[in-house]
């Protein structure tokens, strides 16, 4: 199949694209590079530098390339930014998505995979957190995503489209080649491993008064090679005749902020300064994923459920390239 992947060049997409060659697939990258980087698109894919918004350039490369599906992974992110700039969140992830699915479906396009988040669910009534959870997003990054959501959802049942909307958990860790790399980096196991590099003094902590057994935010963490597998899976269920279906990635298990910094000590051997702030707006307390209708649909499980092996990992890649991919 040929496969476009919006966001190619960014973290997720990047370890998608290469799992996607791996197995043969011809693959696309439409990346306008405000988050991703160049040096981060596979080898063996093609490369088109431009917005997910220009119908024009889409509508040729769908044509040229005969696409068959979209991945798409180009939205910015940032739950802090999105409050602070949240018509930023709803022109690029709500309506360059819309317009992205307007041109692949007047193109004959019909299989779409849609990275989506647990950002939709907000502050959760219970956990795990399973697919029928209410969704009601605290912040605009969750809004935007959730809008989307709902979009597809009309969208199939006027069986315009044929989608798998997968929310999932805390991304990170990495593959050999690809890894988590932003400017300015928001997230937390590459900050802890910044510090651990001595590249930051301290790793901020954001509310310690959270009702959890330590006080921090606690969140299930999923590694990034796991994920790819998740989209992959995904495109086999689309292309095998299943329909559409909104899916939680996560391995069930949750760590606090604090536990994940103690474990990136032992795992890198130096000690680790935080700093206490006040919380941000729009983080919840926990979210831990219920995925079994990932297993029971997909077949799929995370292969990499270790927080040591995940933070590992992406300790092994940035020690690899300490730059992120300017170092390549």
């Amino acid at each position: 199949m040929a496969i476009l992947v919006t966001g190619g060049a960014g973290y997720i997409g990047s370890v998608t694209a290469a799992e996607l060659l791996s197995r043969g697939e011809e693959v696309v990258i439409l990346d306008n590079l405000s988050r991703g980087y160049r040096n981060a698109v596979p080898r063996g894919a093609e490369f088109l530098c431009g917005d997910i918004g220009d119908r024009e350039i889409v509508r040729q490369l769908l044509n040229h390339f005969r696409i068959d599906a979209v991945m798409h992974f180009s939205a910015f992110a940032y739950v802090g930014e999105s409050v602070a700039e949240p018509m930023k969140y709803y022109l690029n992830n709500v309506v360059n998505t819309v317009i992205l699915l307007d041109t692949i479906i007047a193109a004959g396009v019909r299989k779409f995979i849609f990275s989506s988040t647990c950002a939709t669910y907000g502050e959760p009534e219970y956990l795990p957190i399973d697919e029928s959870h209410p969704q009601k997003p605290t912040n605009p990054y969750g809004q935007s995503k959730h809008a989307i959501e709902r979009v597809l959802s009309d969208l199939s049942q006027a069986q315009l489209i044929e989608f798998v909307s997968l929310r999932y958990f805390n991304a990170c860790g990495a593959t050999v080649e690809y890894g988590e790399f932003h400017q300015p980096e928001t997230h937390l196991i590459p900050i802890v491993l910044e510090a651990a590099a001595g590249k930051r003094t301290a790793v901020p902590v954001f509310g310690t008064d959270y009702d959890t057994p330590d006080g921090t935010a606690i969140r299930d963490y999923i590694h990034v090679s796991d994920l790819a597998a998740a989209h992959i899976a995904a495109l086999d269920y689309l292309a095998g005749g299943g329909n559409s279906q909104f899916i939680n990635l996560g391995n069930g298990t949750g760590y606090s902020v604090l536990e994940v910094i103690r474990a990136a000590s032992e795992v890198t051997g130096r000690p680790i300064n935080v700093e206490y702030k006040p919380r941000r707006s729009g983080d919840p307390s926990r979210l831990v994923a219920n995925a079994s209708k990932a297993a029971e649909l997909l077949g799929w499980q995370p292969k990499i459920s270790s927080l040591e092996k995940m933070i590992g990992s992406a300790y092994r890649w940035h020690q690899k390239y300490p730059n992120g991919y300017l170092s390549r």
